[in-house]
């Protein structure tokens, strides 16, 4: 038995740790499994999983164990991970979180859940999310989390009167209470870097077509985009450098690069690494507690060698009307398949072939998914197209040209990652505009395809985590992550966790 973990709770390992200690076979890859499947399902009450099975995570463990008897085990042989319910999966129901894709049980895996079994990952489970991807607090799910009855809202460790972010809110919530050390999620407008900033924890988008979006249900095909989260950049790199790479027979917008180590620059200095601080992302509207902890986290970079250059992003605010266009417009031609003739919900009731349409549609799908389709499809009408969709579209060059532009005066962009800390559950109501404008900060990275994530940068108001983003230019991964790694380095707050958490399933080994 190591000294690590006779002292330290399993699931307070990261992934890099608790790699090493399964390559050292000072804990089993079934060991590890079970721990977080206990853990798991002493906290259902945070609603984060939507499907465990088991069976098929001790089986996948079990054929990690073995991999690394015989010395050919992957970089993650044995790591437990739990993926997005957005990508499908043999083994486990791939939902999307909608009613349309009930019970759905999918006869591949996604490209990206693939190439992680393959470095020798191991399923815990499906994890919730907003239907289709489509939230920005994770209050959009249409199915029931494991151990409830009905849809609930996935509960934020820090505060469980408040939301986690979305759409990846179940994924953020299983790293920040340690039901998971890595976990995978998708980021359209921001649905990787807002929950990482809610709940303390390290998530990174990399460039548009880096990752494989092939078995990634879609929601927008020309901004989702796969990433890790997981407690530090230095874990996040280990898994990034796992889920990219080619594929161009299966997704078409894949990137023709090849893998890489995104790991390979952790450590290097930043000493004279020039960061951008746009003037349009610490204006009106953005709260006090959050600038904050933003600020002393540019003056940790400052002590770590680095420049603080002022730049500007101009478009910035058009970011929101460009991506509320464009991404339903995407959204309402992706969910046309959802028809009740192929696959997924059908309605019972019905006259005629229209009839099974509409009923199946309007049964199947929620309130914020139909508001987006109706968006979507409105302004790509005939007499609408050129007023609304093709002019979005030349915006959303302009914002791309704005980042050029404001890369040649820096290396990276800093700033917020969303206006406010986690507001309380119901707090929006009914106003979905109050979730819109929360993305006002990471829609225009996404909008360009650059590679973003967000980095614990202390707590604000409640105490509640508050995340800095960094913004690097097409193919930085490596450059990003080494800037967040150096500094967690310097900090503590990645260590963090909620207060409170049951330590059931948590002693030391």
């Amino acid at each position: 038995m190591s000294n690590t973990l006779s002292t330290t709770a399993l699931h307070d390992l990261g992934v890099a740790q608790l790699a090493a200690e399964l390559r050292a076979r000072r804990v089993s890859a079934v060991e590890a499994a079970q721990h977080f499947l206990a853990r798991a399902a002493s906290h259902q009450h945070l609603g984060a999983y939507v499907s465990v099975n088991e069976e098929a995570t001790l089986a996948q463990a079990r054929a990690q164990d073995a991999a690394l008897a015989a010395g050919t085990a992957g970089p993650l042989a044995g790591v437990p991970i739990a993926h997005k319910d957005i990508f499908v999966t043999r083994g486990f129901p791939s939902t999307a979180g909608s009613k349309m894709l009930a019970g759905y049980q999918s006869p591949f895996d996604a490209t990206v859940v693939t190439r992680l079994a393959e470095a020798g990952a191991v399923t815990l489970g499906k994890l919730n999310c907003d239907e289709f991807a489509m939230g920005s607090a994770n209050e959009n799910s249409a199915v029931a989390p494991v151990g409830f009855d009905a849809p609930a809202p996935v509960r934020n460790p820090w505060a469980t009167d408040r939301i986690p972010g979305g759409s990846s809110g179940g994924s953020a919530v299983a790293v920040a209470a340690r039901l998971a050390p890595a976990v995978t999620g998708t980021d359209t407008g921001g649905s990787i870097r807002q929950p990482a900033s809610f709940c303390g924890i390290t998530g990174i988008k990399p460039t548009y077509g880096r990752a494989s979006r092939y078995g990634m249900i879609a929601f927008a095909s020309s901004l989702d985009q796969a990433g890790p989260m997981a407690r530090s950049a230095e874990d996040c790199a280990l898994l990034l450098s796992s889920m990219c790479g080619p594929d161009p027979d299966r997704d078409s917008t894949s990137l023709d690069l090849p893998a890489e180590d995104f790991s390979r620059s952790l450590n290097g200095s930043i000493d004279g690494l020039r960061i951008g601080i746009p003037a349009e992302f610490f204006g009106e509207g953005l709260a006090p507690d959050v600038r904050a902890a933003v600020d002393a986290a540019l003056k940790e970079y400052e002590k770590l060698g680095a420049q603080l250059v002022p730049i500007s992003l101009p478009r910035t605010e058009l970011s929101i009307p460009v991506y509320y266009i464009i991404a339903p417009a995407e959204a309402s031609s992706n969910l046309s398949r959802f028809d009740g003739v192929k696959f997924g919900h059908r309605a019972k009731d019905y006259t005629d072939l229209v009839d099974m349409y509409k009923k199946t549609r309007a049964e199947g799908f929620g309130d914020e998914v139909k508001r987006r389709i109706m968006i979507g499809t409105y302004v790509l009408s005939h007499g609408y197209y050129d007023a609304y969709y093709l002019q979005a579209q030349k915006i959303r060059r302009m914002i791309a040209d704005d980042f050029q532009n404001a890369f040649k005066h820096c290396d990276l962009i800093a700033g917020p990652v969303a206006p406010t800390v986690a507001w309380k559950l119901g707090e929006h109501g009914s106003d979905p505009l109050a979730d819109y404008l929360a993305d006002i900060f990471t829609l225009p990275a996404s909008l360009a395809g650059l590679p973003g994530m967000s980095v614990p940068a202390g707590f604000g108001e409640g105490g509640m985590p508050v995340g800095l983003q960094l913004i690097g230019n097409y193919f930085s991964e490596a450059r990003l992550l080494n800037a967040a790694h150096r500094l967690q380095q310097a900090t503590d707050f990645h260590l963090r966790q909620p207060a409170g958490l049951s330590t059931q399933s948590g002693e030391g080994i």
